[in-house]
């Protein structure tokens, strides 16, 4: 079960990047951000429940920065923009 939950983390994930190399979307989307931050945060949970350090820092920090994005895009700015 842990690896079917697992699958779908990855998939949302993937399918976020492809969609974004095919030019089906960009990365200041809302559904980019929601697609990475899903994806992200059930691979976080993964990681956490199987007590591997790296993939928490991987995954839990990918998540931070996808939260950040989606804020970023409901406030009106690109998800890539620093200023």
């Amino acid at each position: 079960m842990l690896q079917a939950v697992s699958v779908v983390g990855a998939l949302l994930i993937l399918l976020a990047y492809a969609a974004n190399q095919f030019g089906w979307t960009d990365t200041s989307s809302l559904r980019y951000q929601i697609a990475n931050f899903a994806g992200s945060t059930i691979l976080t949970v993964v990681a956490v429940i199987e007590v591997q350090i790296g993939f928490i820092l991987l995954e839990g920090v990918w998540a931070l920065v996808s939260a950040w994005g989606i804020v970023s895009v409901l406030r009106g700015g690109r998800s890539g923009d620093t200023n």
